[in-house]
């Protein structure tokens, strides 16, 4: 059974919404005619609510990984998860497929939104690069940031700063270090690891940030952003990406793929392979454009998308500060902040005459050409979700938690620590996979119970969501990380996978560990020594991996 699709499991006449004797749609029974007032209906597939829920995405993410091109496998992913809802018909599966799945999320006012400010940003980023601000900022980096540890730490700095939203974090972050890290031959993969890792990660620690509404929201009792700061310090994921990025470059050192992207680019080979945004870095004049022309615009972009959230969130009709921020709306906010955003760097490049009026016009267009690779993927990953959803996997993975939780109380944290990584990287949603765990949490362990494994237990659930983001192929998160550092979505993937596992595995026995000593006081400080002794190993057998150059100067590549 689910809920009916006409009064969304109310059971309720939605034309009257049960309050009119005279209405003529229910005949004045004040009941939805559909189901007769029962809230739900037969599912219409036979595998609904079941493990073939998650088949779809499965499938999508091995092909993924296997072909290394991502929209045909996210592409056939869709196309499994119609022909399982539609129970192999071919009219159904593509009815499924386009009216319910790429249609209706192209017609979903939030996604439209993110849509419009990745234009947007695309629009800025083109701005910058053709008035010469990138590249006076990268002049200026050369001069000040003198090695290659130096211009990642200037990014994961810059990262952690900006930790309003993941999507504006990818973008903005990317925008401002590529001509840095560029300038330091660091791979382009490695610039979107840092940047995903200082995304999501920095995001879901961060009190004043769009998570923090959202994480918030799924909270009944209007307590959810205390609840989500007392989680804080046991979001083990979160904490040990962090000391895993600074550990990586204080002791010089990368593994697995990333290792070989690092040596290549030491020769020069940014990309290890073909740049899908080629083209989009115009050349400009060596000399032309100041340091101001990247840094202003920038700024005014951050304060916008600052006053275009809480205006969304209802500050400017008297909610405080935090009411507002807590209850803003990510999509409207952003989309306005980047447009006015866009605004100013358009007035401003005029009046410092930077750049013509046409010289500007031109340049939107080609921002726009130069997002379709992360738009096409971010359409094709959100008609995957849509797919699940329409299958029951939420059901499915809320009903198998239910049926355990009281079994494991002890190794509770650890088990929704798993299933978080799970479901997130399945379907490449955090959000989502907060709505389906963080209820159950608290409804096993509610919180005016006394028992702190109901902290611990929900910060596993966030911890878990953001690792799963973080791995996923299909990640709207990842997938703009990519956008952000203008590298190749699978190799962004398969590089950062053994990172974030490793990561993943510590964060893990950490959960094992405050299932029994629920303090993070304790807990805390073992899992950061037990993540820098995982590093210590590794790299005691993998070595430093990047060699250096032989023909380079060894202070170039510090």
């Amino acid at each position: 059974m689910v809920d009916c699709p006409d009064c969304q499991g109310y059971g309720i006449c939605m034309s009257c919404y049960g309050t009119d004797a005279a209405c003529e749609s229910c005949g004045g029974s004040n009941v939805c005619a559909t189901c007769g007032g029962a809230g739900q209906v037969a599912a219409s597939s036979n595998y609904y609510e079941s493990a073939w829920a998650l088949v779809p995405p499965v499938i999508a993410i091995g092909l993924a990984l296997i072909t290394k091109e991502v929209y045909s496998s996210l592409f056939i992913g869709i196309l499994v998860g119609g022909m399982l809802y539609s129970n192999f018909s071919f009219e159904g599966t593509v009815l499924h497929v386009f009216q319910d799945g790429i249609v209706s999320v192209l017609s979903d006012g939030y996604n439209v939104g993110i849509l419009i400010f990745l234009v947007v940003l695309g629009a800025m980023v083109c701005l910058m690069n053709k008035a010469g601000g990138s590249a006076a900022f990268g002049r200026w980096a050369a001069k000040n940031i003198k090695s290659r540890a130096g211009a990642q730490l200037a990014t994961i700095v810059l990262g952690c700063l900006i930790f309003i939203d993941d999507y504006f974090n990818c973008l903005t972050v990317g925008s401002v270090m590529r001509p840095v890290t560029d300038k330091h031959n660091v791979s382009r993969a490695k610039l979107a690891y840092l940047i995903d890792s200082t995304a999501a990660p920095i995001c879901i620690i961060a009190p004043i940030s769009s998570w923090a509404a959202a994480v918030s929201g799924f909270v009944d009792d209007g307590s959810g952003l205390a609840l989500f700061i007392r989680a804080i310090p046991f979001n083990f994921y979160a904490l040990l990406t962090i000391v895993t990025m600074v550990c990586l470059v204080g002791f010089k050192m990368d593994y697995g793929p990333m290792a070989a992207n690092e040596s290549n680019a030491l020769a020069g080979d940014l990309f290890s392979g073909a740049n899908p945004y080629a083209g989009m870095d115009d050349d400009v004049p060596e000399n032309k454009g100041r340091v101001i022309d990247l840094v202003l615009p920038i700024l005014v972009l951050v304060a916008c998308c600052i006053v275009g959230m809480i205006y969304s969130g209802g500050f400017f009709s008297g909610a405080s500060f935090v009411d507002a921020f807590s209850g803003s709306d990510a999509s409207v906010g952003l989309m306005l902040g980047s447009f006015f955003g866009l605004v100013f760097t358009m007035a401003f490049y005029l009046i410092r005459r930077s750049m013509s009026f046409k010289e500007i016009m031109s340049s939107i267009p080609e921002g726009f050409k130069a997002m379709v690779p992360a738009i096409m993927i971010l359409t094709f990953a959100w008609s995957l979700k849509a797919m699940t959803d329409s299958l029951g996997a939420r059901e499915f993975v809320a009903a198998v938690v239910k049926a355990s939780a009281e079994n494991f109380m002890m190794f509770l944290p650890a088990i929704v620590f798993v299933i978080g990584c799970l479901l997130a990287f399945a379907t490449g949603t955090s959000w989502g996979t907060f709505g389906i765990l963080i209820p159950i949490v608290l409804f096993v362990f509610p919180l005016d119970s006394g028992n702190p494994l109901s902290i611990v237990c929900v910060s596993a659930c966030m911890a878990g969501a953001v690792c799963g983001d973080h791995c996923s192929p299909i990640s709207d998160t990842t997938i703009m990380a990519s956008a952000g550092a203008q590298c190749d979505h699978v190799s962004h993937v398969s590089t950062q996978l053994p990172y974030a596992v490793t990561v993943a595995a510590v964060s893990f026995v950490s959960y094992l560990i405050a299932g029994l000593i629920p303090n993070a006081l304790v807990v805390l400080p073992i899992s950061v020594v037990l993540m820098v002794l995982a590093l210590m190993v590794i790299r005691s057998v993998h070595g430093r991996g990047a060699p250096k150059k032989a023909s380079e100067p060894a202070t170039a590549n510090n």
